[in-house]
C-alpha cells in the first residue's frame, strides 16, 4: 500500500521536489490508466517520465541484504 502524498497534493509541487518513491508510484499508476487518460492527463504523466529520466532513472544500483534491486514505493 502506497503511503505518501496524494495526487492532488503533488499537482501544486515541482517534479524536482518529489521523492522517487511518488514518481514511482505515480508512473505506475498512470501507465496502467494510459487508455483513459486525457490530454492533460498524458502531459502530466510526461512530466513525471522526464523527470525519472533527469534523475538517471530510478533503479537501484546495487542490492544489499536488506534490499534487492528493486525500489519499493509500498
Amino acid at each position: 500500500m502506497y503511503v505518501g502524498r496524494d495526487i492532488s497534493e503533488l499537482d501544486h509541487t515541482p517534479k524536482h521536489e518529489w521523492k522517487n518513491t511518488e514518481l514511482l508510484f505515480f508512473h505506475h499508476a498512470f501507465q496502467q490508466l494510459m487508455p483513459f487518460l486525457n490530454q492533460e492527463g498524458h502531459a502530466e504523466y510526461r512530466e513525471v517520465i522526464e523527470e525519472i529520466e533527469a534523475r538517471g532513472g530510478l533503479h537501484r544500483q546495487e542490492a544489499d541484504y536488506t534490499h534487492g534491486t528493486q525500489i519499493q514505493y509500498d
